[in-house]
């Protein structure tokens, strides 16, 4: 049985998610955390449920989501898994940080980049990998369809969808690649996003306003 915990991070209010198993196996999903305390939030629950933290996953790169990219890596010494079309928002980190008044380092890390159709596995659980750009050039969607559920990142909101006036952004793509991609699945499909509150595909298809 998968288990999900989320924390909220930094100046965006950014979801990160700790996505583990019964066996103590884990997967640590966008490390927005940006100062000690918010460390400290993940080491403590990390710590205290025993778990091991065997991947990072980025659903994308901007920069409340990879805060605490450097930390993960360095601590758990783990690939990171990002599709490669988000890649170079990854090394535009420095300039990032530059615009919101604050430094970072470049991230140097072991990267794995996934593909659409690829699968991902935790102990048996499988996740399907969606490429859903328009928000972020290589923003991904992970996908359990046993459980039903998907960490959809900054792609699809309740009652939203990600910014499409970002770089590389393009609305017209996003719009279309959740309702082709994430649209069909089963409306009872949770979905854990990159900001806000969790929502289901039922709920979403009935009641976003972009898809009137």
């Amino acid at each position: 049985m998968l288990q999900i915990q989320g924390f909220v991070f930094n100046f965006a209010s950014e979801n990160t998610y700790i996505l583990y198993n019964d066996n103590k196996n884990a997967w640590l999903i966008d490390p927005g955390n940006m100062n000690e305390q918010e460390t400290k939030a993940i080491e403590g629950f990390i710590s205290e449920n025993g778990l091991n933290i065997r991947k990072i996953l980025l659903t994308h790169a901007h920069i409340d989501h990879v805060l605490g990219l450097q930390w993960a890596f360095d601590t758990f010494k783990v690939p990171v898994h990002m599709h490669q079309e988000d890649q170079e928002v990854l090394d535009m980190l420095q300039a990032s940080g530059m615009r919101f008044g604050f430094s970072v380092d470049p991230v140097k890390a072991d990267t794995v980049y996934v593909n659409e159709g690829e699968e991902l596995e935790l102990d048996g659980e499988k996740f399907k990998i969606y490429h859903v750009p328009g928000h972020s050039p290589g923003s991904v969607v992970y996908h359990n369809e046993t459980q039903k559920f998907m960490i959809s990142g900054d792609v699809l909101f309740e009652g939203s969808i990600g910014r499409t006036d970002l770089y590389k952004g393009n609305h017209e793509q996003l719009i279309s690649g959740i309702t082709h991609k994430l649209f069909i699945l089963d409306d009872e499909t949770q979905v854990f996003s990159g900001h806000g509150n969790p929502t289901t595909i039922g709920f979403e298809k009935q009641y976003n306003p972009f898809f009137k």
